[in-house]
Parts: structure tokens; C-alpha cells; sequence
């Protein structure tokens, strides 16, 4: 099978690290690339951001429908623009902040998220009562550090992230901690066996829900929401007259 990971920023750096954790953990068999577009923000960090990503990104799973790819996983963990492309796919689209929250929900009863700035919490937040987990979350926390960060200060983001998983168990009463951000996710093994908390990374989540789903033959459902979009005329059909509907 063929997964494509998505990286809806600019930042092809971040896109390397992504794809190298996937290949960590993809399973026997199955080919794993990894795009970027060139002309997205370099991080998301906001509704705009993630408004700004989205176009480029629908086009490169429009490009790889064209190349036969099984299934799509979207790594930034605003999850931006993923029903819209569950429109264009015909296999599964995964979003990070969605699988995460999937398998939080599996092997706890309780979790944390922790993210980047303050100011991705609240978008963290209306995904999370969207996946209907706001009852298992305990809290979205921040290390207050920004995307690229992450890249430029990695002892100082790995210390931070320690601290906040340290709260989300002793505060928080949390029994696993998501990691919010793709960025991330090569942490994700060296705090789980430093702080003792299952932690877990949406693009490892993802990728794996990607392999089981392919297998077993499920496909984007075309029956009505997810149906590939309606064509359109740029113009008119004049009726009668000037009466253009």
C-alpha cells in the first residue's frame, strides 16, 4: 500500500522528521512518501494559518489520486481542511489530532493534550468536543513554545514537555498525554520511557489506523457528505431573456 503524508506547511525540514517517524513505524510492505506545498505558511499557528494551508494542500491529495496513493494523513494537529479533503480522497484521510484522540480514548480513560502556544488550545479544544472526547480530556496544555521551535531548541522543548506531562498526571489526573503538534513526534518514545506515561504521537496514530483501514477495505464513504465535489460552470444558463440562474 501507498500512505501520503501531508505536511500542510511550508517547512520541508519538518516534513523529513515527519515522514522519518512514519518509516519507523510503517509496517512490512507498505510505501510511505511525504509532500510539502512550497507556498503554505512556513508553520500554522492560528485560523489563518491553517485558512492559508488548505488549497495547496487539497491539491496535492487531487495529485495523488492521480498516482493510485491508498490513503492520506494530514500532519498538523489543527486537523485544517480534513473534510474537505475526505471529499477529493477515495481512501481514508487522517488527521492527526483526530487518530490521537482515538487511541487516548482506547488505552485511557482520561488525557491530556500538549501543544505549542496558548493560542492553538482553543482550536484544540473545539476539535476535541468535535471528536466527542471533551468528557475523556482533561486539559490542553502548552509549553508555550512556537512550531519551529521545536526544531531550533529540542533540549529545551523535550524539558518543557517533560514538565507538562509531569502536571497532566499529578494536576490533571491524566492516565496518557497527546502530543499536539507534528512537530513532536520524534519526542514521543523517549517521554514515554522518561516520564512513565503512555504518550502519544498523532503521526504514529495515524499511520497505523491508515494500515489497518487500507487492509481491511475501507474506503471513503462517497454515499452522501463525503462525495466527490459537484462540477460547476463558471458561468450562467440564461433561461429566458436576462433571467440568468
Amino acid at each position: 500500500m501507498h500512505i501520503r503524508i501531508i505536511n500542510p506547511n511550508s517547512t520541508a525540514s519538518m516534513t523529513r522528521q515527519v515522514l522519518h517517524r512514519a518509516q519507523s513505524i510503517k509496517g512490512v510492505g507498505t510505501h510511505v512518501s511525504a509532500v510539502n506545498p512550497v507556498d503554505t505558511p512556513v508553520s500554522i499557528e492560528g485560523g489563518v494559518d491553517e485558512a492559508m494551508s488548505v488549497p495547496a494542500m487539497l491539491s496535492e491529495i487531487i495529485k495523488g489520486e492521480a498516482l493510485g496513493v491508498d490513503a492520506y494523513i494530514i500532519a498538523c494537529f489543527d486537523d485544517p481542511g480534513l473534510h474537505a479533503a475526505r471529499e477529493v480522497a477515495r481512501g481514508p484521510v487522517l488527521g492527526i489530532c483526530q487518530a490521537a484522540v482515538q487511541v487516548a480514548m482506547t488505552i485511557s480513560r482520561r488525557f491530556s493534550v500538549i501543544t505549542t502556544l496558548p493560542r492553538s488550545i482553543p482550536i484544540i479544544e473545539e476539535l476535541i468536543s468535535a471528536y466527542g472526547a471533551d468528557r475523556h480530556c482533561r486539559k490542553v496544555r502548552s509549553i508555550n513554545l512556537p512550531v519551529l521551535g521545536l526544531e531550533e531548541s529540542p533540549v529545551e522543548a523535550e524539558a518543557l514537555l517533560l514538565q507538562e506531562i509531569e502536571r497532566s498526571t499529578q494536576e490533571d489526573g491524566a492516565e496518557a498525554v497527546i502530543l499536539g503538534c507534528a512537530g513532536m513526534s520524534m519526542l514521543c518514545d523517549r517521554l514515554t520511557d522518561v516520564s512513565g506515561v503512555p504518550v502519544i504521537d498523532g503521526v504514529t496514530a495515524a499511520m497505523k489506523l491508515a494500515e489497518a483501514l487500507v487492509v481491511a477495505g475501507y474506503t471513503t464513504s462517497k454515499v452522501n457528505s463525503y462525495n466527490y465535489p459537484r462540477e460547476k460552470s463558471a458561468g450562467c444558463v440564461v433561461l429566458s431573456g436576462t433571467d440568468c440562474r
